[in-house]
């Protein structure tokens, strides 16, 4: 475990499994919305974020959190030598955005860039939510299906198991 991808729908928990995975393995940890918007929520220019994201990719040892762009996804599970899908049921993620929203008054949600508009990114993450589940989800789920026989896959599908692979990890290091 030394290329760590962590992916799955809008509020599923993933900032926060990647924040306690790279404290738990010391390995550096890169959050992709920090490095797609600057502060204010602005997104840096598309060629930038992929010069940063490449870099990254060459590097021996990350974990990246998120999803970025469709043009930097799978190239980014393809060099990841560990694969953490978080797929919880929908409502569930609804749940977890629209708590991320009214936390986030007092707060600063984690994983994202300092003085994001909390509205805005609220809003927006509702709309991706069903688009990646109607369109990206059974993407996912087939690459990680495909990818167990080359790579150390962790398909998450309750809250019991994101507590569980934590656990385990902790355990193993």
């Amino acid at each position: 475990m030394k290329k760590v991808a962590v992916f799955g729908n809008a509020g599923g928990g993933k900032s926060t499994l990647s924040k306690q995975l790279a404290t738990i393995t010391n390995l550096p940890l890169y959050v992709l919305d920090k490095i797609k918007y600057r502060s204010g929520g602005t997104e840096v220019p598309d060629n930038e974020y992929k010069l940063t994201h490449d870099k990254i990719l060459g590097s021996n040892e990350w974990v990246i959190d998120g999803f970025g762009s469709m043009e930097t996804l799978w190239s980014r599970l393809n060099a990841a030598d560990t694969l953490i899908y978080i797929d919880l049921p929908l409502p569930i993620h609804f749940w977890w955005v629209t708590k991320r929203f009214l936390t986030g008054f007092f707060v600063p949600p984690d994983g994202w860039p300092e003085n994001s508009p909390l509205l805005r990114s609220s809003m927006n993450s509702y709309r991706n939510l069903w688009l990646c589940h109607k369109y990206l989800t059974p993407k996912y789920r087939d690459y990680v299906e495909q990818a167990q026989n080359s790579k150390s896959v962790y398909h998450l599908k309750s809250t019991q198991q994101i507590a569980e692979f934590l656990q385990l990890i902790e355990t193993d290091t």
